[in-house]
């Protein structure tokens, strides 16, 4: 199957119809990705070099977070049993796909994720019940 590429830039067309930079080509700097969509299971990392020699981790699944005790203020590394709510999409429930503000199930209780897994290393939450 071939897929098309992604780009970052504005449409060629005005509103009016007229064109934007006639002669101007595609560069690198403004290709886009597909999302990395973060499941629940074994761990999983992509890494991808980006400009400057820097490196970005793509998180492709886990099922382990570090999760703040807002009462003891303390950090656990708790499992994830499974997603419950997802505010992003409805069908990222049943799918298990965590973006953030996504509800998760952990041994401790519910809590809601506070970064973007799916372009970190790592998924940090807040325990928001017990």
């Amino acid at each position: 199957m071939f897929l098309m590429a992604i780009w970052k830039l504005r449409s060629k067309r005005k509103v009016s119809g007229g064109k934007y930079h006639k002669d101007r080509d595609k560069k690198k700097s403004e290709i886009g990705r597909e999302p990395a969509l973060t499941l629940l299971g074994e761990r999983r990392v992509r890494n991808i070099r980006i400009r400057n020699a820097k490196n970005k981790v793509f998180q492709l699944s886990n099922n382990t977070a570090n999760v703040l005790d807002l009462k003891t203020k303390k950090f656990l590394k708790l499992q994830i049993k499974t997603v419950k709510d997802n505010s992003a999409n409805k069908n990222y429930i049943r799918r298990n796909i965590m973006t953030k503000g996504t509800i998760i199930e952990t041994d401790k209780g519910l809590a809601r994720i506070t970064n973007r897994p799916g372009q970190e290393g790592a998924i940090n939450a807040v325990l928001i019940e017990k």
